[in-house]
């Protein structure tokens, strides 16, 4: 392999793989899916990322190996490993509960509550009922099982004028096309694409096409020179807001460099609200984009986009499977032993007059001569070796993912002395869980701050005015907290 084709990026764990050579080919029978024109080359090692990633969590690498021609592939035992260590992950981050916290509410109470405490109090109050209507808890779930499994998910908020309220929905990240301007320097994308295919239906009489919903910030008007005040920067005007377009194309009227951020307006066809309303360039009275990209790791410097929890560790399932598929055909002769006969006399099959193939069956007879001799092959020494091998592997994968033999529950409690000890098992675990959760610390900030300015710009009956409150989602402890231990260290103490 020369130098120019050793690529080291965000996926980069996953160049031992054959089949991420096919990302984009035309004749892929991998990835058929990302030949489509409009998609922009830069995003298929990610979009092929993300199909490897989910075949493992529905035990289908091995169908997916089949199809870039590993025939072998096909009797490749998968079962269930990468998916629960992801649910395992998932489990940990969450931990028992999710609330909603809001910075000065907890001095409302005090006899003199510091300013805004009480209106801190408010909102933190209002919150959790409002987010429980919409399923925030299940949102939540979803998008960060999502995120621990691929690496990213996303969040977008719109206002409903019928529910008076924000709604949430969860996208997969393959949806997802944030446009970064190289030429600032810049926290957030000033344009964000939402875009996926739609099938062709015969029977609704609709051909294949391409949708994409488009968030972008812009100018209110073409000069520049009109302003708004938004409700929640009191006392500073604006000439920036954010429209809203969401317009569907036929693939077939899609020409060769009409890629995502080039679909030609003049053939959109715009959708309707509704109300009746185009949405076409709509303006939406807010001065940022309601979509929140959750990473489950801390992208590295110039990179944006998360790595999945197996990524590190993907060789190892690779190496669990090809194990478990030994296994199962050591076993196999194990079971059903493969035997030897010397002396027998084979029945003969009267049709064709050529002797049976014996088989070891329950109450089989075999007849056999003065020196006849009957040997079994005995393979299961090699299938304990291969036992053997499967718990060594599981230990790696535990280890190497950080969330340890313990977190998995696979370590004896026979063998670990003390509490203590115990508890720096776990040590590792704690990390990853710290980490992960520093990496959602401040995108559950701004979900929570658009949020309140949706309910401002949608001018909620009850909804105060102002800047936004401070509010972040706290996660419970992830592992058992034994109280009675730590007051009993206290007084001890």
């Amino acid at each position: 392999m020369g130098l120019r084709q050793f690529v080291i990026d965000a996926w980069s764990w996953l160049n031992y793989k054959p089949v991420m050579a096919d990302a984009g080919r035309p004749s892929s029978r991998v990835f058929p899916e990302l030949a489509a024109s409009w998609l922009p080359p830069q995003e298929m090692r990610r979009l092929a990322a993300y199909k490897v990633l989910a075949s493992y969590d529905n035990n289908q690498a091995g169908q997916l190996a089949a199809a870039a021609g590993d025939d072998a592939a096909l009797e490749r035992r998968e079962l269930g490993d990468a998916a629960n260590l992801v649910d395992t992950a998932l489990g940990y981050l969450l931990g028992s509960g999710q609330q909603i916290a809001v910075a000065g509410a907890e001095h409302a109470d005090e006899e003199a509550p510091e300013p805004g405490a009480t209106e801190a109090a408010a909102v933190q109050e209002r919150l959790p009922q409002r987010a429980g209507k919409e399923l925030l808890t299940l949102r939540v779930q979803q998008a960060e099982r999502t995120a621990v499994l691929l690496g990213d998910s996303v969040y977008v908020l719109a206002w409903s004028p019928d529910k008076q309220r924000p709604t949430l929905r969860v996208y997969d990240p393959g949806f997802y096309f944030p446009q970064w301007d190289d030429d600032q320097d810049q926290d957030f994308p000033a344009r964000e694409h939402l875009a996926w295919e739609l099938p062709e239906d015969e029977d609704a009489g609709l051909k294949a096409r391409v949708r994409r919903v488009t968030y972008e910030l812009g100018l209110i008007s073409e000069d520049g020179g009109a302003t708004r005040a938004y409700p929640w920067e009191p006392g500073r005007v604006s000439n920036v807001t954010c429209y809203l377009t969401d317009a569907e194309w036929l693939l077939e009227d899609l020409r060769r460099g009409e890629t995502l951020d080039r679909l030609p307006m003049d053939k959109a066809a715009f959708r309707v609200r509704a109300d009746g309303t185009e949405l076409n360039r709509l303006d939406l009275m807010i001065d940022f984009l309601p979509v929140v990209h959750v990473t489950t790791t801390i992208p590295e410097g110039g990179e944006h986009w998360g790595r999945s929890v197996l990524a590190r560790v993907l060789q190892g399932l690779d190496e669990l499977a090809a194990t478990d598929s030994d296994s199962s055909a050591a076993s196999a002769t194990t079971g059903t032993p493969i035997i030897g006969l010397a002396g027998a006399r084979l029945p003969v099959n009267r049709a064709t007059g050529q002797p049976e193939k014996l088989k070891v069956e329950i109450g089989a007879v075999w007849q056999l001569g003065e020196s006849g001799r009957m040997d079994a092959l005995d393979t299961s020494p090699q299938l304990a070796e291969l036992r053997a091998r499967v718990e060594h592997l599981l230990d790696r994968i535990a280890a190497n993912s950080r969330i340890t033999a313990a977190g998995l529950g696979t370590l004896d409690a026979s063998e670990v002395p003390s509490g203590y000890a115990f508890q720096l098992a776990l040590a590792p675990l704690d990390a990853l869980v710290g980490s992960m959760r520093l990496a959602r610390e401040h995108k559950y900030r701004l979900l929570l701050k658009f949020v309140q300015r949706l309910y401002q710009a949608g001018r909620a009956q009850g909804w105060p005015g102002g800047e936004s409150f401070p509010a972040r989602l706290a996660w419970a402890p992830h592992t058992p907290t034994d109280r009675a231990a730590v007051l009993d260290e206290v007084v001890t103490a």
